[in-house]
């Protein structure tokens, strides 16, 4: 039950992420929530092996390579979906940001705990 919940919750945090950052569409719910779980699954595969492979820049650059992977994953899945867009980088990033936050407001508010 709690994956569902979160898998819902993402969708919606990336249904007002692309409303809210300009250069990011979204064709509806089911496209945000198909993203989401791609966005996941990329940076739990791909990511994780890029991470693994700079491990020692991302520690002197104290996470910021963590961040810019993540936003390539975001870049990645956008080429294999239609009905999820995004201008460039910039926008990407903008969106990694604000979906965080959203999601972050989302969990407080559905009481969603990370134990």
């Amino acid at each position: 039950m709690k994956l569902i919940l979160e898998i819902l919750l993402m969708g919606l945090a990336m249904m007002l992420g692309s409303y809210l950052v300009p250069g990011v569409s979204v064709d509806g719910y089911g496209s945000a929530i198909i993203a989401a779980v791609l966005i996941a699954i990329a940076n739990a595969t791909i990511g994780l092996l890029l991470r693994v492979f700079t491990f020692p820049l991302n520690v002197l650059t104290l996470g910021l390579i963590s961040f810019i992977i993540t936003v390539l994953m975001i870049l990645l899945v956008d080429n294999w979906m239609t009905g999820f867009n995004t201008s460039g980088f910039l926008a990407a990033a903008i969106l990694a940001i604000a979906v965080s936050v959203i999601k972050m407001i989302l969990d407080s508010i559905f009481g969603v705990d990370k134990k």
